[in-house]
């Protein structure tokens, strides 16, 4: 029996029950082979002496699970070692201290949304947090993880939605290149199989044809070498634009590499703008003009509502706002 003065411990359980204590953790913890007759006298000893183990293995118990897991979609696992993701991961490990949870980075592949099965086979996995999300990965959530999925992206009926206003930063962003006399203004987009990239697309495309003014369209991926790649292509496709928006920080700092590298001189012969407000881009040479994007709120929005489990509005905006620096 156990002192009147201090908890029971997984080594009293085993002893009662006897069974090894690695046994006994695995019937408390819900996780590996133990006998019929060793889980039934383990259980017995945890009734017996008021056992209550920490809030991990009491979470893997009841099925919670002591791990969210951010999942990131993409088409190879550089897409993790975006700064963006970093981020997310941040905020969802910090959301997550208040609970007896920790915080794992998964990739998954753009063209197998079925791998998010795999994920959810995991007893320890108390929840997804998916980002870049696509309509076929939100087809193929698996019904053992309905209830303790969120979106940073787009949602469905069943995952709520957490995301950036990109409609709205965007749409400040060409205005205020408009504002600035530009009238030959380029995008370097996002991914095509990204639809949440696609409503800065659409808030562009609306204003230059409200404005009678042409689109010029080159598709990035994110990353600042496609900035730098794009900036080339657009000068030999439209040699006369003033303008750059690009969709990312990243990208944005690529392109003004790309520019000067052909002897462009940036604001003054193209301005460049992007979106996320990322800490380099206050530190770059133009500062970067971009929108905020509130990465943390965000991603902690998302995690908090997996772990607790409760009802949220199926879409929570949060808004963009114009961050003017030197560059445009």
């Amino acid at each position: 029996m156990t002192s009147p003065h201090r908890p029971a411990t997984l080594d009293d359980v085993a002893r009662l029950a006897d069974v090894s204590r690695s046994t006994a953790s695995r019937v408390v913890a819900g996780t590996g082979f133990a006998s019929p007759a060793a889980r039934e006298r383990v259980r017995a000893a945890v009734d017996r002496l008021g056992y209550v183990p920490n809030p991990a293995a009491r979470a893997l118990v009841r099925g919670a699970g002591v791990r969210l897991v951010v999942a990131v979609s993409g088409t190879t696992r550089d897409v993790l070692d975006d700064p963006y993701v970093h981020r997310v991961v941040g905020a969802a490990a910090a959301a997550c201290a208040a609970y007896p949870a920790g915080v794992v980075l998964h990739w998954l592949p753009l063209h197998d949304p079925a791998a998010l099965g795999r994920v959810a086979d995991d007893r320890g996995v108390a929840g997804v947090v998916l980002v870049n999300t696509t309509e076929p990965l939100l087809d193929a959530i698996p019904a053992r993880l309905r209830g303790r999925v969120a979106s940073i992206g787009i949602g469905s009926a069943t995952v709520p939605s957490f995301d950036v206003d990109n409609a709205g930063g965007a749409s400040q962003i060409v205005h205020h290149l408009y504002a600035s006399g530009r009238r030959r203004i380029a995008m370097v987009t996002g991914p095509r199989w990204l639809s949440c990239a696609g409503r800065s697309v659409g808030a562009y495309r609306r204003i230059m044809r409200e404005a009678g003014l042409p689109v010029r369209l080159v598709t990035g991926d994110f990353t600042a070498d496609r900035g730098r790649a794009a900036a080339g292509e657009l000068l030999a496709r439209w040699p006369d634009t003033d303008a750059v928006f690009a969709v990312s920080d990243l990208t944005a700092l690529g392109v003004i590499a790309g520019l000067r590298e052909t002897g462009v001189q940036v604001p003054g012969d193209v301005a460049v703008a992007g979106f996320d407000d990322i800490p380099h881009a206050a530190l770059s040479s133009p500062a970067l003009t971009t929108a905020s994007h509130p990465v943390g709120p965000i991603a902690a929005a998302a995690a908090t509502a997996v772990l607790e489990g409760r009802p949220v509005a199926p879409v929570t905006s949060f808004p963009s706002a114009l961050v003017r620096r030197t560059s445009a």
